[in-house]
């Protein structure tokens, strides 16, 4: 069964087709999703190299700072009575 781009399949079929399928999702890109008893249980997709270690990493630099962030939100003098009602 197919659905857009991704193909659904027992692990029944997955098991007695498993090179093929591999094959398959790394050619064409096509996601494979391997249901138990009706259920998804795995999803299969094309291996996506990325030059970072750490998904963290490719957001180096797209940060910036637009404001003050080391003065407190409240004032110290504040802080012994703040969330006491």
């Amino acid at each position: 069964m197919y659905t857009g781009h991704m193909k659904t399949m027992s692990a029944t079929e997955f098991k007695a087709k498993c090179l093929a399928v591999l094959d398959e999702v790394g050619r064409s890109g096509t996601r494979v999703v391997v249901t138990k008893r009706g259920k998804p249980v795995a999803e299969l997709s094309r291996y996506a190299e990325s030059p970072h270690s750490f998904p963290q990493e490719a957001l180096r630099g797209t940060g910036r700072i637009i404001g003050d962030i080391e003065t407190p939100v409240i004032s110290p003098h504040d802080w012994s009575s703040a969330g006491t009602e």
